[in-house]
């Protein structure tokens, strides 16, 4: 059975496609694939940046409803985001659709975001009685503002992808998320943390302060 992730490179990038229809939720084929992916980028010289997509209506919706109840099969998603975060190249997350729960975690640990003016952000669990569970509750403070993070944490209501730019969530609007034209879009802004192996493709993202 193929994986619903796969890799191509467009140039020194890495692209990273995720296919898990309707919603591309994190189950364990993606979380698998997505840890290859990255230790794929670890691995090659010639790969100076990542970028995570989503092919159909949205970017990872959240989690895969239909592993509740049932013994986790590793890796689990705290594990997938902590490997995202620590890859040595840059990883961009490019947003479309909607970034919810689990999938606003992993754009989270990626070291830049992107997204299409009209995607919402946001972490719903608390809907459910559940708080975000991988590495949320910390990353998501420091990139958007305590004040927000708990606003969102706490009601669990998404926000659209222009208030998420204002608020530093967003690092760029983009008309397309497979294919930035720079027409249009905003300027980056300084982001949470940046890997060793800085490259061309990504100048101006720089480490920020928290």
């Amino acid at each position: 059975m193929s994986s619903p992730i796969s890799t191509r490179k467009h140039g020194d990038v890495l692209i990273v496609t995720s296919n898990n229809p309707p919603v591309n939720a994190l189950g364990h084929a993606v979380r698998e694939g997505l840890v290859k992916a990255i230790e794929e980028a670890d691995a090659d010289a010639g790969v100076k940046a990542v970028v995570i997509v989503c092919e159909g209506q949205t970017f990872f919706a959240g989690a895969d409803i239909t592993e509740f109840g049932k013994p986790m099969q590793l890796p689990m998603l705290p594990t997938v985001v902590d490997i995202i975060e620590n890859c040595t190249k840059p990883v961009v997350a490019a947003i479309h659709g909607t970034a919810f729960g689990g999938g606003l975690e992993v754009a989270l640990a990626s070291h830049y975001r992107v997204a299409v003016p009209s995607a919402k952000l946001g972490v719903p669990e608390v809907k459910l009685g559940l708080l975000p569970g991988a590495g949320g509750t910390q990353r998501l403070p420091r990139v958007a503002g305590v004040g927000k993070a708990l606003e969102m944490a706490a009601t669990g209501n998404p926000i659209g992808a222009k208030e998420a730019h204002a608020i530093g969530l967003v690092d760029r609007l983009i008309l397309r998320a497979r294919r930035e034209t720079g027409r249009g879009a905003r300027q980056p802004r300084p982001v949470r943390r940046l890997p060793q192996g800085q490259c061309p493709q990504v100048q101006g993202l720089r480490r920020a302060r928290i």
